[in-house]
């Protein structure tokens, strides 16, 4: 491939970018503090009443579009080998908008990565003046405003990010569920770009904290219907962040699914400019993911450290409720009965400053432990597209401020 011009000088004393294998994550998340178990959670106190109303942000910037990062593995041969002279094309479909700026991070990297030339809609990015800058490993990278560039509420935004390299292996998200490229080759995975920034936002601002739910399982590539963004459109001047990763779960980590809800809260929510609401989504895969949770008061008891940690940051924090899943592979009657515990703590144990219940809207009334076949994308896990428009509904604006 053809070499890049730099169009500014490298920092003086910039070390050299070179590949590696990314550690695999130490910890495992498992929450072993007591949990007082369900009953104590159906009469624990109402932490709802104490919430404070986040401050006034200083900054007009909010997070339009979203992604949330894991390591590569070996089975992820593109950001696993890295890239040399690479040029990552992203196809992304914003919230908000506004001015726009750019967000990079390579929160699994063990080496600096240089990032530019980059455009968005044709138009050049800076950083600090500069059209290439060190991403710092284990770091994060924001833009200049990008001059001139201004866009609407939903609209389709092309990111081109040349990566001069090498670059090592690349923290990444798996499947955004929408087609982009990278070197002319097609991949639904987005390299190193973790949010777009904008400063339109006059609704709600709110990150989806989720699964492959989330993600957008069960939609079709490059639909829009993942479950988010049918709610951004919902609320004209939203800004809602996508956070779902597919197998995420609430107590353990994973060398493929990545860190789980404990262990990336601050990196993936608290990280966000302008934020005013999270929503938790999540909870099935610690049901049927090996090992397997048999304990609801554990996951209650993730769930109550969650709402903490966004209360103690200013934030509202809204709860979903697990939808059934009888009739995927690994689904027995032993996980719905817990599935049914938490969501009955959920619902009743006062943990959230609000509850979107999308086990109700989604189960079968006949079968309460599958989904509705109309809302069912055909492995009894994962809603369809008129699925994921019944989690959107799901969701009171009035519990979004």
């Amino acid at each position: 491939m053809s070499s890049v011009r730099r169009t500014a000088p490298l920092r003086p004393g910039a070390p050299p970018v070179t590949g590696g294998r990314l550690p695999v994550p130490a910890r495992r998340g498992l929450l072993y503090a007591a949990a007082a178990g369900i009953t104590a959670a159906l009469t624990a106190p109402d932490a709802r009443a104490a919430t404070p109303g986040r401050a006034p942000s200083a900054t007009p910037w909010t997070t339009s579009w979203a992604t949330a990062q894991t390591a590569p593995t070996a089975d992820d041969p593109l950001a696993y080998a890295g890239l040399t002279d690479g040029l990552c094309t992203a196809r992304l479909r914003l919230s908000a908008g506004g001015q726009v700026r750019l967000r990079y991070a390579n929160a699994f990297g063990t080496a600096p990565v240089l990032v530019g030339p980059v455009t968005a809609e044709g138009r050049p990015v800076t950083f600090a003046g500069q059209r290439q800058e060190w991403l710092a490993a284990g770091a994060s990278l924001t833009s200049d405003p990008v001059e001139g560039l201004r866009v609407q509420d939903g609209s389709l935004l092309t990111v081109e990010t040349r990566l001069p390299g090498p670059t090592g292996p690349l923290s990444f998200h798996r499947n955004t569920h929408a087609w982009h490229t990278v070197d002319g080759v097609r991949t639904r995975s987005v390299l190193l770009l973790t949010g777009v920034e904008t400063t339109g936002a006059r609704g709600p601002v709110v990150a989806v904290l989720g699964d492959s739910i989330a993600e957008g399982s069960g939609t079709p590539d490059d639909a829009d219907l993942r479950w988010p963004d049918q709610l951004a459109r919902r609320l004209p001047g939203s800004a809602v962040a996508n956070l779902g990763i597919s197998g995420n779960r609430l107590l353990l980590d994973s060398d493929r699914f990545g860190p789980g809800a404990q262990a990336r809260f601050d990196r993936d929510v608290l990280s966000l400019p302008g934020l005013r609401t999270v929503l938790v989504h999540l909870g099935v895969n610690d049901l049927h993911h090996v090992p397997v949770e048999r304990d609801p008061s554990r996951m209650v008891a993730a769930y109550r450290q969650l709402a903490l940690r966004a209360r103690s940051a200013g934030l509202r924090v809204v709860g979903a409720t697990i939808a059934p899943f009888e009739g995927w592979t690994r689904w027995t009657p032993e996980q719905d009965a817990v599935r049914r515990q938490v969501n009955e703590a959920v619902r009743t144990g006062r943990i959230f400053d609000a509850v979107a219940d999308v086990d109700a809207v989604l189960r079968d009334p006949e079968r309460p432990s599958r989904l509705l076949p109309a809302y069912d994308s055909g492995d009894g896990l994962h809603p369809g597209p008129a699925g994921h428009t019944a989690i959107a509904a799901a969701v009171e604006p009035r519990d979004l401020r």
